[in-house]
């Protein structure tokens, strides 16, 4: 096998449609564009959305709410996934990185409380619950925001 023996798997490149090139091709004379009109002159560009005059659907729906662009997502991790780490550690951004437990696409973490906790762990993230900060205290750790 060699270059000069490739071919195009079948259907994978189709022929351009060629317009304006006799009343026998099927497409000659008004190029498939009608008589006159809006759509049938040079230059004209489709509007996004634009339904005919119709009220266009994005303007039909509701509008509900405000969406900051400036708002932080923290990813969520329950206390029972920190079990993984060893009694006593202490635990940052980066050693929960390493540890796969979130990624770059999150501005930061926030600890939440479901689960249960065995070990004594010191915490540096940037959120905490009430009630994960309740059980991890309760057996001797710390938490602190960042």
């Amino acid at each position: 096998m060699d270059l000069s023996s490739l071919k195009n798997t079948a259907g994978a490149r189709k022929t351009r449609k060629r317009v304006g090139r006799g009343r026998a091709s099927g497409m000659g004379k008004t190029s498939g564009k009608g008589h006159k009109g809006q759509y049938a002159r040079k230059g004209h560009k489709y509007k996004i959305g634009f339904e005919g005059g119709q009220m266009p659907l994005i303007r039909r729906l509701p509008k509900r709410g405000f969406k900051n662009p400036n708002r932080l997502v923290y990813c969520p991790i329950n206390v029972c996934a920190l079990e993984r780490f060893d009694d006593g550690a202490e635990i940052t951004l980066d050693v929960l990185r390493e540890a796969r437990m979130f990624s770059n696409k999150f501005d930061g973490v926030k600890i939440l409380g479901q689960g249960d906790l065995t070990k004594r762990l010191t915490l540096k993230v940037n959120g905490v619950s009430a009630s994960a900060k309740a059980k991890i205290e309760a057996l001797g750790g710390t938490v602190e925001v960042v």
